[in-house]
């Protein structure tokens, strides 16, 4: 008895349903194409990729100095705010520097400001000065256990004056799996930090002078975040009267930015990150 209950009410709704459909459908007036259609939402924009800028020196820390008295604070900080400039122009960047004005900021604390606000890069700018005046040219700097070479050494030694050892957040994970999975990150970061570098010395090539062997490698501390790709980038030499010359150039200052913009463009069509 139950069960035929059942089946006829579920007759009556089926049938209910057509007659219905029927209602509605028939007085239905064709209208004009377009007409009374809900537009569809135009997609979301992707979130901006974010990339920390990192102005090398500060405060009472002038970092390099040219034999005419140029700071190397100075040109990295007006370089990194042409950069950020040029890269929150197109839209699909948001450029976040780790000082803004005339600070010192440690090493610990530059590093800590752009993993905070989840920075998907992170390019340190500087200026050498070097004891051999001839040398000129930009040059990148990757993380290495072992500096490339001697040049290399002391300028890290130099920069390194605050040390910061990075880490990542393993409390969770048992103690024999926290350092496969931070071995690992690292591995991935270095080999994208390695492909930014080589897509800075390639698009920079174009542009301004290299110093020899413009992709080099070194313990800089800067560097050591296990999760985010990191390049240190030295724009010139302060020591060499052409880049003393040039680099404190608004328009030279604009061709640099403009080269570390296409190739972190580059860097993202490759999809290494």
């Amino acid at each position: 008895m139950r069960d035929s209950i059942v089946r006829r009410r579920a007759f009556c709704a089926r049938a209910a349903g057509l007659v219905l459909a029927g209602w509605f459908a028939a007085p239905a007036v064709a209208q004009p194409p377009g007409k009374g259609r809900h537009p569809r939402p135009p997609p979301a924009k992707p979130a901006p990729v974010i990339v920390a800028i990192d102005p090398g020196h500060g405060g009472v820390d002038p970092g390099a100095i040219s034999p005419h008295g140029l700071y190397e604070k100075e040109i990295t900080l007006a370089t990194a705010r042409e950069l950020a400039r040029q890269l929150e122009a197109g839209g699909r960047f948001r450029p976040v520097l780790t000082r803004r004005g005339d600070v010192l900021v440690p090493l610990r604390e530059r590093v800590a400001r752009a993993r905070m606000v989840h920075a998907e890069l992170f390019l340190s700018i500087h200026a050498d000065a070097l004891p051999d005046s001839e040398l000129r040219g930009l040059s990148v700097y990757t993380l290495s256990d072992q500096a490339s070479d001697r040049e290399t050494a002391a300028l890290a030694a130099r920069e390194n004056k605050d040390d910061f050892v990075a880490g990542i957040h393993l409390r969770r994970q048992r103690r024999d799996i926290a350092p496969i999975l931070l071995d690992m990150a690292r591995r991935q970061t270095n080999n994208r930090s390695l492909a930014l570098a080589h897509a800075i010395v390639t698009e920079l090539g174009h542009a301004v002078p290299l110093l020899e062997k413009p992709h080099r490698a070194a313990g800089f501390a800067v560097l050591t975040a296990p999760d985010m790709p990191s390049v240190l980038v030295e724009l010139g030499c302060l020591s060499n009267p052409g880049d003393e010359r040039l680099l404190p150039q608004r328009a030279y200052q604009q061709r640099l930015a403009r080269g570390l913009l296409h190739a972190i463009e580059h860097y993202f069509a490759a999809g290494a990150a």
